[in-house]
């Protein structure tokens, strides 16, 4: 009994060993992340969006394409652009003629563009998952599990270039079920942008109802 004491503790004492190791790894990999994104004047993305839910009868596809400055960015997804100048927010929909106009609101607007590159900084434990080619590329995954067990979030497998330390893929596993994929088709960076970029000229837009939300 007491040699199988001792094993049974060093099984354990090895998988806790393991799994420290495979945090410390993934860390390592999501600093990478974090410290070559911060690196690029500016990131221009164009990106798959997924999500479904069988139990729902959800699936739904659509495309869409994104340019990230520091905080500011011009978001265009599902008919909607979206320019955050640093300040202000706006929501533009040409099918409808019709701009919302909003300070930003940091509790509202909690995962805008620029922080889906980097949410993964706190609030969640690390693992390193599988390597796996695609396309030529080796992409490794990193498992991001929600500290808050209040969080809806169930795991997110984080799919990362291994040679550029890019994000191509998010895989997002909601507590009911819902799946959404976010890939990266497209990665540029230190794009020519004008100065006026991340403006917004209302003169564009003669004949659009302006709703100006305090």
């Amino acid at each position: 009994m007491r040699i199988f004491r001792i094993i049974t503790i060093l099984f354990f004492v090895s998988i806790t060993t393991a799994q420290a190791q495979s945090a410390q790894k993934a860390k390592a990999l999501l600093d990478d992340v974090s410290a070559r994104i911060k690196g690029y004047n500016n990131i221009a993305i164009d990106f798959k969006y997924q999500v479904s839910n069988s139990a729902k009868n959800l699936n739904q596809e659509s495309k869409g394409n994104v340019v990230l400055q520091g905080d500011k960015y011009v978001l265009n997804f599902m008919g909607v652009t979206r320019i955050f100048d640093g300040k202000t927010v706006y929501n533009i929909v040409p099918s409808d003629e019709e701009i919302t106009i909003a300070p930003y609101d940091d509790q509202k607007d909690d995962l805008t563009p620029s922080k889906m590159l980097t949410f993964f900084n706190s609030g969640y434990r690390y693992a390193m998952d599988i390597l796996q080619p695609v396309k030529g590329r080796k992409i490794q995954f990193v498992k991001l599990t929600p500290t808050d067990p209040k969080n809806e979030v169930k795991v997110v497998l984080l799919g990362i270039d291994s040679q550029t330390k890019h994000i191509c893929t998010l895989i997002q596993t909601d507590d009911d079920g819902t799946k959404t994929t976010i890939t990266i088709n497209s990665f540029k960076t230190n794009q020519p942008l004008s100065k006026n970029h991340f403006t917004f000229t209302e003169s564009k837009y003669p004949n659009y109802y302006i709703n100006r939300l305090d």
